[in-house]
């Protein structure tokens, strides 16, 4: 926070001599002030009346005093703070799922297990908010290439804490329209709001708002790729080449009172840590609206840089928050991913975020146990090489600044 500006130094004055005052000239003194005042009353009173246009003539209005003007003064609003929470996919690769379910002693499937954790950034914010790669169904599970989570998870992002979800991503239309349907209502039963896929015209025509702080948030999500898969109805999936979609959304969104607006976006090309080029055009058109104050995204499974652009950040790609992907299969850095807390400050005329601060995390394999790569490496010291590879690794991709820092700041 910016320092106080420094103390006025004191304007001294020197000691004037006191004159001693004889008793009557003091009580002249007073006759003469008092005489004086309604002199100056009275020569006051002519002048205004002159200017009313009495003049010479002595002519006189019947208004002779102006009413005073009340000026009304417009209340001022106070600043306030908040603090909004983006993580990378939750890419349910089988042996993520087959875990969840051993955590659950075989009977039931344990998400949660995998997440605790991290579960302190996502209780510690005041809006947490979660990216669902693939579709739930009560159907058996089923991995890559498509993709069917048990609707258990959606349990355990209620019990990590997360409130809302983006759901537009390459995966979301793997199991058809039932999919949608199903991925729907299963955040619905676990009080989860979400954003990018619809049962119906009218839920994608109305905007996620949630109030924080007093403060209405919306939260847009929209998706570049589906694996080709066409939309089973107009309204499944909200498609990020429709920019004038987008930004119309985000208008009704501030009209219907939202002050913050975040928009998710699920783009890129895989495994490249640079933004494509029509990631940064996407950006640079979003960021140049009045009414969207940050962007984040995901879907290249490793982390991208965290930018501003036209004076607002974009947080290109959080990586993968959890998944089965490693060097084996893929880049080493698809084992990364990072939480990205984004603080915003709220005033009678704008919101703008001015700071944002990253957890670089690491997937522990075989547990899937998500690790904050701060206190993994206080917990988990026989990983400790691969954690510090990580950090490093993640942090050249975001990036430092002046309103930019990971935590930790730097590894011990």
């Amino acid at each position: 926070m910016p320092k106080p500006p420094a103390d006025r130094p004191l304007l001294t004055e020197a000691p004037r001599r006191r004159r001693r005052v004889v008793p009557g000239a003091r009580a002249w003194g007073v006759r003469l002030a008092a005489l004086s005042g309604l002199v100056a009353v009275a020569a006051l009173a002519v002048g205004l009346s002159l200017a009313a246009g009495g003049g010479a003539r002595g002519h006189t209005t019947s208004k002779r005093f102006a009413a005073p003007t009340h000026h009304k003064q417009t209340p001022v609003m106070p600043a306030v703070r908040i603090t909004v929470e983006a993580s990378g996919d939750l890419l349910i690769h089988s042996p993520v799922w087959e875990q969840a379910l051993a955590d659950g002693g075989g009977r039931h499937y344990n998400f949660a297990a995998l997440f605790k954790q991290i579960k302190p950034y996502i209780t510690g914010v005041d809006l947490p908010l979660c990216h669902v790669e693939t579709p739930m169904t009560p159907a058996p599970p089923t991995g890559y290439p498509i993709f069917n989570t048990p609707p258990a998870l959606a349990r355990a992002i209620r019990q990590t804490g997360w409130k809302a979800c983006s759901t537009a991503a390459t995966h979301s239309l793997d199991q058809g329209e039932t999919g949608v349907v199903d991925t729907i209502r299963a955040l619905d039963e676990n009080g989860i709001r979400h954003a990018g896929t619809y049962a119906s015209a009218t839920a994608q025509h109305t905007p996620v708002i949630l109030t924080i702080k007093g403060i209405k948030v919306a939260f847009l999500s929209y998706t570049e790729l589906t694996n080709g898969i066409p939309s089973p109805r107009p309204w499944s999936v909200n498609r990020a080449e429709n920019i004038p979609q987008i930004l119309a959304e985000a208008r009704r969104a501030h009209d219907e009172g939202a002050r913050v607006e975040i928009i998710n976006i699920h783009w890129g090309d895989e495994d490249v840590q640079a933004p494509s080029p029509f990631q940064m055009h996407l950006a640079n058109v979003l960021t140049r609206s009045p009414y969207i104050t940050a962007v984040v995204g995901q879907h290249v499974h490793i982390p991208q840089p965290i930018r501003k652009l036209n004076g607002k950040f974009v947080v290109f790609g959080e990586g993968n928050l959890i998944s089965n992907q490693t060097s084996a299969c893929c880049p080493t850095a698809s084992q990364d991913g990072l939480i990205a807390l984004l603080t915003i400050v709220v005033d009678a005329h704008r919101a703008r975020v001015t700071f944002v601060h990253y957890v670089p995390i690491w997937v522990q394999h075989p547990s899937f146990v998500v690790l904050p790569v701060g206190r993994g490496l206080r917990i988990d010291p026989a990983d400790a090489a691969e954690l510090r590879a990580s950090y490093v690794r993640t942090v050249a991709a975001a990036g430092r600044g002046p309103h930019l820092q990971p935590i930790p700041a730097h590894l011990p």
